[in-house]
C-alpha cells in the first residue's frame, strides 16, 4: 500500500509528460505549416530588365527558378545565376518550359539597365525584376525573403539576404528550394523532380 501513492505520482507525472510532447508535436506542425507559402497572391508591379511591366501573374506562368540577391554581391549571387544558367543549358529542350527570374533585393542601385547589363552577361534566359523598394518588399514578404543592408568601415552597404533558390510552380507555389553550393546532379534532380515530373 505504501507504494500506491509513489505509483499514482509517476503515472501522473508520465501522463503529463506525454500530453505535453503531443501539445508541442501540434504546436510546431501548425507552425509549421503557417510557415509554408501558399499559392502567391500578393499584388504588386515592377518592371523586367527590358522595362516591362511585371506583376503577380508572374508566378502562373510556368514552372520558375526564382533567386533573390543583387548586382553588387561579391560571389553568392553571381556563382548562383552561373549555376542556373548552367542547368538550364544541361536541360536543354527538356527545360524548355522554365522560367528564370533574378529579383533585386537591392532596387536603388539596381536599376533596369544595371540588371539588364547584369543578366544578359550570364544568359539570355534569366531576367531580372526590379522596381519601386515598396513593391518589391510585397514580393519579399509573399515568399518570406530575408533582406537587409550591413554597413562596412567604408561607406557602401553589402546586402545579407536568403542565398537558396525557389522552386516555383505554375500555381504559383512554393515546390522546394535549392541552397546554395548545392550539388550539380542533385539540384538537376530537384527540378526535374519538383518542376518538370508532369511534363
Amino acid at each position: 500500500m505504501s507504494h500506491a501513492p509513489l505509483r499514482i505520482a509517476a503515472l501522473t507525472a508520465a501522463g503529463l509528460f506525454v500530453t505535453l510532447l503531443v501539445a508541442i508535436m501540434i504546436w510546431v506542425s501548425a507552425d509549421s505549416a503557417r510557415a509554408r507559402p501558399g499559392p502567391f497572391e500578393a499584388k504588386f508591379s515592377l518592371i523586367d530588365d527590358r522595362g516591362n511591366t511585371v506583376d503577380q501573374t508572374l508566378f502562373h506562368k510556368g514552372p520558375s527558378l526564382v533567386y533573390f540577391g543583387y548586382t553588387h554581391c561579391p560571389e553568392i549571387c553571381p556563382t548562383t545565376l552561373f549555376e542556373v544558367a548552367g542547368w538550364l543549358n544541361q536541360l536543354g529542350t527538356e527545360g524548355k518550359a522554365l522560367n528564370a527570374y533574378f529579383f533585386t533585393v537591392d532596387p536603388e542601385r539596381d536599376t533596369k539597365e544595371v540588371m539588364h547589363s547584369y543578366v544578359t552577361s550570364i544568359t539570355d534566359r534569366i531576367t531580372g525584376v526590379t522596381g519601386d523598394r515598396k513593391e518589391l518588399q510585397k514580393v519579399l514578404d509573399g515568399w518570406m525573403i530575408y533582406a537587409s543592408r550591413s554597413y562596412g568601415d567604408d561607406s557602401d552597404y553589402h546586402m545579407n539576404h536568403t542565398t537558396s533558390l525557389l522552386l516555383i510552380g505554375a500555381d504559383g507555389r512554393l515546390k522546394g528550394m535549392i541552397p546554395y553550393g548545392a550539388d550539380n546532379e542533385e539540384a538537376l534532380a530537384k527540378i526535374r523532380s519538383t518542376l518538370l515530373k508532369h511534363g
